[in-house]
């Protein structure tokens, strides 16, 4: 039985100018699909005919004059496939014998071909504890061994494609446009998954918002949301650290580039003053964007807020990534993937292993990442601080000015 959930909201828009369409048409001529306010969101849980149930999720958010595509699954290792169409009317196409087979090439189309503007996948390849040794180690390599790093530390990671999941059916929250999916090693002879679980929350968004909880990415209908939770888990060494293993399609030889912006306005999460970016391409193009803070409960806050460090991305030629047969079905065998490792937490203050609970959200998206703006708060302070001033200023100026004049009236006595 076919699973899916939908949500849908107005589509008004006032008249644009001419400027603005000439703007538009300069810097999104391939990408009409940018921009949408709202968008018609539906998630739906893609039926496996042939056999056991897999988990399949596609999201499919349309617009006025375009359609996004996230396609996320736990065949292999979790992983999602992002795809951007310049028609409202693309449709995701499964050939699930294909898909399961040994050869899966051609198992995932989005319809017509032609329709599509971008394209990318993350894979979310393997999770593992380290010590604050190894994690210092991890950040200042040669880039050469910089990937070669993962395998080295003292604790064998943990491959995600070797991972039980859910049944992602059971998962589904219409009012939300959330899915998760929640796993646990199928083999653990260390047993720290015996009570605890790796899950990954997927919520589609129908307009710009914020969610409730830290660290309150700013998300519009162009974006997806992704947040990772570890639970339960038994830490692996003393005070030892948490990171996921992220990899990525490469844009021919080379790595999509990430960037770190800052901003003295921490309302939303606060004392974090940085947001990172993964680009693909120039922009506009997709985008992945996170801050660089995890939270060691929930709700997270300021008291509970850990440092989030992500190492440079570089080529996986010689390091064996586990292979996402949904990422293989779409793009085929011939891919370069760049990879690169978060770690979250520092060997001092908070960390997992108060609460046995971590948590850490990142946003997919097309087009040009949102921005934040100075809140009305920040700007009001700064109008007060640097307004003050001034004011006094004048307001001196203004009294000398009269003191003098109403003095300069006498004549003077010889």
């Amino acid at each position: 039985m076919r699973s899916s959930v939908e949500h849908s909201w107005g589509w008004g828009h006032s008249a644009p100018s001419p400027l603005l369409l000439l703007t538009l048409f300069l810097f999104a001529a391939p990408f009409g699909l940018l921009g949408e306010t709202t968008r018609q969101v539906s998630l739906e849980v893609i039926p496996n005919w042939l056999g056991p149930v897999q988990n399949l999720l596609h999201i499919r958010a349309v617009g006025t004059n375009s359609t996004l595509h996230y396609i996320w699954s736990s065949l292999g290792p979790l992983a999602v496939v992002l795809v951007a169409t310049n028609t409202p009317h693309s449709t995701l196409s499964v050939n699930w014998s294909r898909l399961l087979s040994p050869e899966p090439d051609g198992g995932l189309m989005v319809l017509p071909k032609d329709s599509i503007q971008f394209s990318s996948a993350l894979v979310f390849t393997r999770c593992r504890g380290e010590s604050s040794s190894q994690l210092e180690a991890q950040f200042h390599p040669t880039p050469t061994l910089q990937l070669l790093e993962f395998d080295r530390t003292p604790y064998p990671p943990y491959s995600l494609a070797d991972f039980s999941w859910n049944n992602i059916t059971d998962s589904l929250d219409p009012a939300t446009l959330s899915a998760t999916f929640q796993g646990h090693p199928m083999n653990d002879p260390t047993r720290t998954f015996a009570n605890g679980s790796l899950a990954f929350r997927v919520q589609a968004f129908s307009r710009s918002s914020r969610p409730a909880q830290p660290p309150r990415l700013l998300h519009t209908a162009d974006t997806c949301q992704l947040e990772v939770a570890l639970v339960g888990a038994s830490p692996r060494g003393n005070r030892s650290l948490f990171g996921l293993e992220v990899a990525t399609l490469g844009q021919g030889p080379d790595c999509p580039s990430v960037q770190e912006q800052h901003s003295i306005d921490d309302e939303y999460a606060p004392a974090v003053f940085q947001l990172d970016q993964l680009l693909w391409g120039s922009l506009p193009s997709g985008f992945a964007q996170w801050r660089p803070v995890a939270y060691s409960q929930k709700p997270g806050g300021r008291e509970s807020a850990l440092p989030c460090q992500a190492s440079p991305l570089h080529p996986a030629l010689a390091y064996p990534l586990p292979q996402s047969p949904i990422v293989r079905a779409f793009f085929g065998s011939q891919n370069n993937f760049c990879a690169f490792n978060v770690t979250f937490g520092a060997s001092t203050g908070p960390g997992y292993w108060d609460q046995h609970y971590l948590s850490w959200s990142m946003l997919l998206g097309v087009g040009f990442p949102p921005v934040d703006g100075l809140s009305p708060l920040v700007l009001g302070i700064m109008a007060v601080a640097l307004g003050a001033p001034g004011l006094m200023l004048l307001v001196g100026g203004l009294v000398l000015l009269l003191y003098h004049k109403k003095y300069s009236e006498y004549q003077s006595i010889n």
